[in-house]
């Protein structure tokens, strides 16, 4: 898949980061991530996001990461696209997007830097060393330290013809709009917030249609409910869902530092779908946690 092919499917459809499984020890489940993968596949995806956020690639090493990102392209050839997650050192994040192109990743979700903070010129030159060593698209992710003023992502975009796309995770509203007026249809753009269906009408006014769904994990029709809702500006059933499901949620969500990822896991768990632990230093949730968590998936109905 070439970079513009990469941007045409990120602008088609609703996209998912697929759990990573770990057994009772914490190592990669190799068999539960197989079985994860055929499950969710035929429900619509537009692509799947191998070792992103939600599947915990900050918490992998990079003995286990080519593993995890073959398994996906193995197992969804011809179902589905899968976006690797890459992230963290310079070198590292190389290491993982030559990785995730050699097994044949349709293109990579570039999240941030490790730890430090840096300005727009170190920032640059990061995303664009990794750009350089791979020929597939990239989609830069804003979030936490690595945030790409417009400027920054011009001169970015001129210099590096495979990135094609824009992940936010930032929800500044004044950055997104600025962003999307400097750079046009010269990107595909995403949202990224966690729990996304909460912003996905707002972002899909600012010209960010598109979103991935972390409850795709779990509630996988509800999630193309919800999607299809915001695409067919349905009102009426966004309102309903977020009610009903999204903003108690979110109370969940919102209780636990890291509980973004764990309540997925949790609600993965809860469908017949277990992905195992969270990897330290996230925790999983509390047994009245995940008491509140199975009711709030049982007004739903079968997913």
């Amino acid at each position: 898949m070439n970079p513009q092919e990469l941007k045409t499917i990120m602008g088609s459809g609703l996209l998912s980061f697929p759990l990573t499984d770990f057994d009772s020890n914490g190592d990669f489940d190799k068999k539960g991530y197989i079985e994860r993968l055929e499950w969710l596949a035929p429900y619509g995806a537009t692509a799947l996001f191998a070792a992103g956020g939600t599947g915990e690639f900050f918490s992998l090493t990079g003995e286990e990461y080519p593993e995890i990102i073959q398994t996906a392209v193995d197992t969804c050839r011809g179902k589905v696209p899968i976006i690797a997650g890459t992230g963290g050192p310079t070198r590292f994040a190389i290491q993982c997007a030559q990785a995730a192109e050699k097994a044949g990743a349709h293109g990579i979700l570039l999240l941030p830097h490790y730890l430090t903070e840096a300005g727009q010129e170190g920032l640059a030159a990061h995303v664009e060393a990794v750009c350089k060593s791979v020929k597939f698209g990239v989609i830069v992710y804003n979030r936490a330290n690595s945030r790409l003023k417009p400027e920054t992502l011009a001169r970015l975009a001129e210099r590096n013809p495979n990135l094609v796309g824009f992940k936010d995770g930032v929800g500044d509203i004044e950055a997104m709009v600025a962003i999307y007026q400097k750079m046009g249809d010269r990107f595909a753009y995403l949202g990224g917030l966690p729990t996304a269906e909460v912003y996905a009408a707002a972002y899909k006014a600012l010209g960010t249609p598109v979103y991935s769904s972390a409850v795709f994990n779990f509630i996988p029709k509800t999630a193309i409910q919800f999607y299809e809702a915001v695409r067919d500006d349905d009102m009426a059933t966004q309102h309903r869902l977020l009610k009903d499901f999204f903003m108690p949620y979110l109370d969940l969500r919102n209780r636990m530092p890291g509980y973004a990822v764990s309540i997925v896991k949790a609600g993965a768990k809860l469908v017949g779908h277990d992905a195992g632990p969270v990897r330290a230093p996230l925790t999983d949730l509390k047994p009245d946690e995940l008491d509140k968590l199975k009711a709030l998936i049982d007004t739903l109905g079968p997913q």
